[in-house]
């Protein structure tokens, strides 16, 4: 009965929004939140850590075509969800678009974006962004390279303390495995040796102890370390390697996917049957 009246308020809403804003993004909000409570029955989460969602954008849309993440994770016995921009939602583990999103605020998965996402309430029905990815037992999050572009040690500094921030939360819900992702490198044409080593510094961070140590439902996956230049001689150290990069585009070619990808796959695997282990009736 109360779902019946939720989604009868949502439904007046939506239709008012569409009488006073025809055309506006909130009567699509509106329409992709109907949707979700609607459809929160095809998450199935039996406690084994085995439903996850990726939350990224175009890197990791790629990473998951080209470098076989999905097909890695079914074989796996996983169900693997992703949820690329508000405007392509959800995909599902069998790869097909959902047709709704989650509704990210603002479609922002930048560390200020992650941390007002992380800050929502968290509601038993997918009734905002954060909540629809609490639906899930696993959620995997990251932010594209634009945020590799740290500028000053103040906006490094203001990066970890979102990150703390969202750390906090995390550690409310042990019933949910949390795997931030570091953010790519950028293209040594969209970054200097300075720039490029607070990424680094960032980066070397999300994998700390500092970050890590006594947070048991948090992990961190290195894309950052696995795609950029780690010899300290090189003149692109620290910034997107050269046989994964084409031209001045920041985004890993195909090559770095089909690379990248298994080994973002078995991360996944692994680290998730380690949790459940963990856990009172975990094996």
């Amino acid at each position: 009965m109360a779902i019946l009246i939720l989604l009868g308020v949502l439904l007046i809403a939506l239709t008012a929004a569409g009488l006073a804003l025809r055309g506006s993004g909130l009567r699509m909000a509106l329409f992709h939140r109907v949707q979700a409570i609607l459809h929160r029955g095809d998450v199935v989460r039996s406690g084994d850590f085995t439903d996850v969602i990726f939350l990224h954008h175009s890197v990791g849309r790629n990473l998951i075509n080209q470098g076989g993440v999905r097909e890695r994770l079914t074989e796996a016995g996983f169900r693997f969800w992703d949820h690329d921009y508000n405007w392509e939602g959800l995909t599902r583990p069998d790869g097909t678009l959902a047709g709704y999103s989650y509704g990210i605020p603002d479609d922002n998965t930048d560390p200020d974006g992650l941390a007002r996402l992380f800050a929502q309430p968290v509601y038993d029905w997918p009734l905002n962004g954060f909540s629809g990815l609490m639906q899930h037992e696993v959620i995997i999050f990251k932010s594209c390279f634009p945020t590799s572009n740290i500028t000053s040690g103040e906006q490094l500094r203001q990066y970890q303390e979102w990150y703390l921030g969202m750390r906090e939360v995390m550690d409310r819900y042990p019933d949910h495995l949390f795997i931030a992702v570091t953010p790519p490198p950028l293209n040594p044409a969209e970054t200097d040796p300075e720039t490029a080593a607070r990424a680094r510094a960032f980066a070397d961070w999300l994998t700390s102890d500092d970050f890590l140590a006594s947070h048991p439902n948090l992990s961190t996956f290195d894309l950052f370390d696995l795609l950029a230049e780690d010899d300290p001689a090189a003149p692109d150290f620290n910034m997107l390697r050269a046989e994964y990069r084409e031209g001045t585009d920041s985004h890993p070619n195909q090559f770095a996917n089909e690379t990248v990808g298994p080994i973002f796959a078995d991360f996944i695997i692994q680290t998730a049957r380690a949790y459940h282990a963990t856990m009172p009736n975990g094996q």
